[in-house]
């Protein structure tokens, strides 16, 4: 008996193996025969295996963005200020869980996910100040507390005083001075120039270093205290009067002030690479680096016209000069005859306080029907430093219109795409990236193996000239294609050619097409490209920089960053913002709904190509010369992968002219393009930098425009001697490129 069923066995084995290979035959079998012959009929499913992009539901989807529902968002979003973890902030997280939870036009799942961040805030009954002293102790200066009440908005009580986050406590007093930008050179030229900075209060422009770098780099000079302004000569193109500026214009006025986040890093600074839960291990407070150890307070240029004006010293060169309406010098202290005696101090009051409070993100799911393990994210950050119309409100209310466009689609049984779309309102990225970095180390394993890429679109309109876009080269296909299909706000071009016109450059293989930026750390890209290595891009429209020198929409981070200052100044009638959704929402329904990614690697070879010439320059090579460093092993990995994208150029372009290509051959081939980006990935090659692996975004502090670790290593080199950590990095870079050409040959290999 024992050997009759071990017969059954194997016969019953017989069967499934069969019944299996007849299955796979048939399947097979239907893939081979061109549409329109004679054949069985197979289901539904086993069509929409092969199903490509339905481009009249993508101009249907165009159609249906409504300007005036973004201006409607926009109204409600920026109606009262809402900064990390306040009630305003927490009503918004309400708002997005109604809509994409609406059973018409919501989204298949919305969830709310709480992490306990490490944030700073200023002390509501001791307000921050930057007075000056006098020697009998009488103070007749006293900074402003807050932005002067222009259109009723600025006197909510919600709305915080200025305040530079997370910078320490304290009440440093000491003789004033000058220090342009708070470069580490700006220090370094001052005491060129004489000047004892030990004991001094030292006050800078916002531009040209990080914020907190302005107050590291004094604190390695002795300076004990740091005082930021913007001047109207990087945001105002000069002008200074309150005729001139919001509500009459879209000028900062002379009382606004820039708020932000005084950290070098982003993510919780109390769980680097974990997320930020009530058990996750936390570090030592102090053992936070990148943040201020002085008191640092930020202040508007119409008081810092009354303290820089009346500085002693010498003048300043023209490059440090600005628009305060007086000639700067360099300090210390004030000039004889001024409004205060030479012998007055300055003195920096900050009652700051850090406190772990709860952080919510919003995530919205629609889920794919052919490939749902893959996922197209699409992100914004809800909270603002006070109403935050344009930043980050901006983007809000125009992903609300896309997802309210696809959620009816998907409602109506019209659409549903290939692969799974998440939406994320990202939590506390005001105060660092927070939301999203905990994020992406929540859920590490699963969107690194996942991930097709990620949009970001923050501040989507800062004026209506242009688009600008950010990205990996792999993006740069699907935006030209998206934008060649989009109409400009007034109609008269498509977003393609009108982008063209503004930012522009000469390819080796297109010719003259728009040119995409690089991404560095300014907004939630950045844990999804330098942590996780996914294709990502930052979408928005922009000014034209032939008609305003402003570093940025000139209410950033103030208390004049309203809902009427955006529809007034910044983008009236909102086709601006409608181009914007148009835009991202056919780039999302591209990346989703194509059978083969729309991800073009060749166009990373070109990239690879301009940082090796840049490489190859005649100084350069004969500094690596005379150290026994050669680039040519770089040249042949860079023509590998040249090579390798080509090829699987080709077995893309064959596998589109099929009727009905295999599905696992579609499989490999988007496997090889959705995994590129995780080949530049490597954690040891920047140790000292929290979350930066990718070997070609990483940030570059050398001004020689090739690979990020090479170019600052053979910089350092130039100065210390120490040629050891060029070699090392371009070993990195080297095996980093031929990692990324083997994930581009046939996978057989």
């Amino acid at each position: 008996m024992a050997v009759c069923r071990e017969n059954w066995k194997y016969i019953l084995a017989s069967v499934l193996s069969g019944a299996a290979v007849l299955t796979i035959g048939i399947l097979l079998g239907h893939y081979a025969i061109p549409k329109g012959t004679d054949g069985p009929t197979f289901p539904s499913w086993v069509h929409s295996l092969s199903q490509d992009l339905d481009e009249d539901l993508l101009q249907d989807f165009m159609n249906q963005v409504e300007a005036n529902r973004i201006r409607e968002n926009l109204r409600n979003l920026a109606s009262k200020p809402h900064m990390a973890t306040t009630d305003g902030d927490k009503e918004l997280v309400q708002l997005l869980l109604t809509r994409w939870r609406n059973p018409e036009t919501g989204l298949d799942l919305a969830t709310e996910v709480v992490y306990d961040v490490f944030l700073s805030f200023p002390d509501s009954e001791r307000p921050n100040s930057v007075v000056v002293v006098l020697e009998n102790g009488t103070q007749p200066f006293i900074s402003q507390q807050k932005e002067k009440n222009l259109t009723a908005d600025q006197n909510d009580p919600a709305v915080v005083r200025p305040y530079a986050a997370y910078a320490p406590p304290g009440n440093p007093q000491g003789k004033l001075v000058y220090a342009n930008q708070g470069k580490l050179s700006d220090y370094e030229e001052l005491v060129q120039n004489g000047i004892e900075l030990n004991g001094t209060i030292a006050i800078t422009r916002y531009g040209g270093a990080g914020r907190s770098a302005k107050a590291i780099n004094g604190a390695k000079f002795g300076v004990i205290g740091v005082v930021v302004y913007t001047d109207p000569a990087d945001i105002n193109d000069g002008i200074v009067s309150e005729e001139q500026t919001y509500p009459n214009s879209w000028y900062m006025p002379p009382s606004g002030v820039e708020r932000g986040s005084y950290s070098d890093h982003f993510g919780d600074l109390l769980t680097p690479y974990y997320a930020a839960k009530d058990f996750t291990y936390r570090i030592p407070e102090d053992n936070i680096t990148g943040i201020p150890l002085i008191p640092t307070q930020p202040i508007g240029f119409e008081d810092a016209k009354i303290l820089i004006c009346n500085l002693a010293g010498p003048a300043v060169n023209d490059s440090w000069q600005g628009s305060l309406g007086c000639i700067y010098h360099l300090g210390p202290g004030f000039q004889d005859g001024g409004l205060f005696p030479n012998t007055s101090n300055v003195q920096v009051n900050v009652y700051n306080h850090r406190r772990i409070e709860k952080s919510s993100n919003v995530l919205g799911l629609i889920r794919g029907s052919v490939e749902p393990d893959r996922y197209v994210l699409y992100g914004n950050h809800r909270d603002s430093w006070v109403h935050g119309a344009i930043d980050p409100s901006s983007g809000t209310a125009a992903m609300l219109e896309i997802t309210r466009v696809l959620g009816k689609m998907l409602k109506e049984g019209k659409w549903r795409p290939r692969r799974s779309i998440i939406f994320g309102s990202w939590g506390a990225e005001e105060f660092g990236l927070i939301g999203s970095t905990e994020y992406t180390e929540e859920f590490f394993s699963k969107l690194q193996q996942r991930s097709v890429a990620y949009i970001n679109v923050d501040i989507a309109v800062f004026a209506n000239a242009t688009l600008s876009v950010s990205g990996t080269p792999p993006a740069q296909s699907v935006v030209f294609k998206a934008t060649k299909q989009v109409r400009t706000p007034d109609n008269s071009n498509s977003v393609y050619e009108n982008w063209k016109l503004y930012f522009n450059r000469n390819s080796s293989i297109y010719g003259v097409i728009p040119r995409l930026g690089s991404l560095g750390a300014g907004s939630d890209y950045a844990p999804f490209i330098h942590y996780l290595g996914i294709t990502s891009m930052d979408i928005s429209y922009t000014y034209d920089r032939s008609k305003t020198s402003a570093r940025i929409y000139p209410a950033y981070h103030t208390a004049f960053d309203t809902f009427d200052y955006a529809d007034r100044f910044i983008d009236p009638g909102f086709t601006s913002h409608q181009t914007v959704a148009r835009t991202a929402g056919n780039i999302l329904m591209r990346l989703a709904d194509t059978l083969i990614l729309p991800l073009n690697v060749t166009d990373y070879g070109e990239m690879l190509e301009q940082m090796y010439k840049a490489a190859d320059h005649e100084d350069i090579v004969a500094d690596l010369r005379n150290h026994n460093i050669s680039l040519a092993p770089l040249q042949a990995a860079i023509a590998q992968f040249k090579s390798a994208a080509a090829g699987l150029d080709q077995r893309i372009a064959s596998l589109q002219e099929e009727e009905s290509p295999s599905p696992l051959h579609v499989r490999m081939v988007n496997d090889q393009l959705m995994l590129l980006e995780r080949a530049f990935l490597n954690p040891r090659a920047f140790p000292d930098e929290y979350y930066y692996s990718h070997i070609i975004m990483a940030s570059r502090s050398s001004s020689i425009a090739t690979f990020p670790g090479l170019a600052n290593a053979y910089s350092s080199a130039k100065v210390s001697g120490n040629w050891e950590k060029v070699r090392q990095h371009l070993t990195i870079v080297i095996q980093a490129i031929e990692n990324a050409a083997s994930i581009l040959e046939p996978v057989a290999q």
